[in-house]
Order: C-alpha cells, then structure tokens, then sequence
C-alpha cells in the first residue's frame, strides 16, 4: 500500500496515456473513459444527433449535442488513423507498470491517477506545496482535435482531460530513471514532467507552449 505523502523536493513521474505499450494491440489515442462523453459531443457532428437518439439525453441543451465538424470516419492527419477509432481508445492501465515498481521497492510518495480531475486531480492529495508540471508532454493529436473543435480554453482542458500522462508518480530525484526504465520495458514514454516546492498553500502551476495556468484549492 502506498500512502500518498506529496512533499517538497518530489519530482513528478509521468507515464504517457497515448502510443503503444507492450501490452497493447495498436495505437491507443490516450482518451480514457472520463471525459469521453464530452470528447464526442465536442468532436463528432450533428448527423449523430439523428442517427443515434438513444446516446444523449432528449433534456440537453441542443448546442451542446453533437456540436463538432467530424465524422467518425474522418481521418486525424497525424495518425492516420479515423476519427472514431481515437475516441474509442480503451483506457489504459498502468496495472503492470506500477506492480512492478512496488515488487522493486522504489520509494515512492505519491502515485496518481489524472482522471476525474485531469492534471489537477493531485490537487485532492497534496497540502500546502506548489506543483509545477513544466515539462508535459506535447497534447496527442486527439486532445488537440477536442480543444480545436470545442475551443474550450487549455485551462479547462487541462482540468477535465488528461493532456498525454494518466499516471503520475511522485518520488525523490535519485529514483526517478529507475521508475521511467520500468516503464521503458513495456513500451510506454515517461519523464520528468515537474516536480514539488513548499508553499503557505496548495497550488498547482502548469506551464507549456501557452500562458502559465494556475490552480488553487
């Protein structure tokens, strides 16, 4: 059992939700299952509305249903791959990954899991630190697709969606080439995606290719 213990001088382990690991059939998008209804009405166009009744409910705001320009067999340039088969990506587990850095002993002080919440749902498990993620990885070309289509800002994006890492582990610098080696022997990218300082409250700052975003509790 892992108790999460987030403290400054932490660095955040990141594993990437998209590519292919070793346990996978084929390219998964990086969807997972949270976020999935939003992602569809964002994305997929109004003929769905009439094609399929029965996936949304008759009580919604009619701008909201289906609102996007795509059809599920539209092709995402950088993939290659339909529009459709991105969306239905199974969620990936880390199941193998994070049992074989316990069976290894790595310390760690935190592992979690960025969904219900996305790259703010270490907000529910920290207290009074910073958390700076300030080197993520480059948003998959399905996230990329729902913010264009949706124009939703990145901050609300980055709080509903996980942005490319769905599993994040906190530890101490020395142990951190280890855990990303582990992950490396199934296939799946990790890094050092950001790390923890002190602070008189808990915050979370996210820093990318856009302007810095803040989070507070």
């Amino acid at each position: 059992v892992v108790e999460v213990n987030i403290q400054p001088g932490d660095v955040i382990v990141g594993l990437a939700s998209f590519g292919k690991s070793s346990y996978e059939k084929e390219y998964n998008s990086g969807i997972g299952c949270n976020g999935l209804t939003s992602a569809r009405h964002d994305v997929l166009g109004n003929e769905m509305l009439k094609k399929y009744p029965e996936t949304f409910d008759p009580m919604m705001n009619n701008s909201l249903i289906y609102s996007g320009s795509k059809k599920i067999t539209d092709m995402e340039k950088e993939t290659g791959l339909p529009v459709g088969k991105l969306l239905l990506s199974p969620t990936r587990t880390f199941f193998p990954v994070i049992k074989k850095i316990l069976q290894k002993n790595i310390p760690v002080h935190g592992i979690i899991h960025c969904t219900g919440g996305g790259q703010t749902k270490v907000l529910k498990f920290a207290e009074r630190v910073r958390i700076i993620k300030d080197n993520l990885f480059e948003p998959p070309p399905i996230f990329k697709l729902i913010q264009n289509e949706s124009g939703a800002p990145w901050k609300e994006m980055y709080e509903v969606f996980n942005m490319g890492h769905r599993m994040e582990i906190y530890t101490l610098e020395e142990n951190a080439d280890a855990i990303i080696d582990i992950a490396s022997g199934f296939q799946i990218n990790a890094k050092r995606v950001g790390y923890v300082e002190p602070n008189i409250r808990t915050e979370l700052l996210i820093k990318g290719s856009f302007e810095k975003i803040r989070y507070q509790v």
